[in-house]
């Protein structure tokens, strides 16, 4: 089963989902990318999954041209707000979902309150993930 998890700058909320997916599931093949890959992972996310227990730090940041000629399972863009575009996928894809996310790195405000929204939105990803995984993968493993 290969799944292709698509946001614009594969930095964040794309790299959480894969880090959780992987984890509910070692056989799945996980990879992340987005449309204007970033080049970097965003720390605050690395450290908010390093508190939940999932190491992302040597994950990479690729744009999604370098998956475009490979068969996808799923693809699935997590890209949220209403003011934010999610890409389009063009490659062989069997199911194409959307679950959204805000994205923390927008967050504004003291410290605290940025950090409570990488952790907030990491475990949303982590809920919506897991019913993606226990509803839509296992029933076909």
């Amino acid at each position: 089963m290969k799944v292709l998890i698509l946001c614009t700058g594969n930095s964040c909320r794309s790299q959480m989902a894969h880090g959780f997916l992987k984890s509910f599931d070692s056989s799945l093949t996980v990879c992340s990318a987005g449309t204007e890959a970033s080049g970097k992972l965003n720390a605050k996310a690395v450290k908010a999954m390093a508190e939940a227990g999932i190491d992302i730090s040597q994950h990479t940041s690729d744009s999604v041209s370098k998956y475009l000629d490979e068969e996808w399972d799923y693809v699935i863009t997590v890209c949220g707000g209403a003011n934010e575009a999610c890409p389009a996928f063009i490659g062989k894809v069997k199911h194409r979902l959307h679950i959204g996310f805000d994205d923390p790195s927008h967050a504004v405000g003291t410290d605290e309150f940025i950090w409570s929204e990488f952790i907030r939105v990491r475990d949303e990803i982590k809920a919506g993930f897991y019913k993606f995984y226990t509803e839509q993968i296992k029933p076909q493993l």
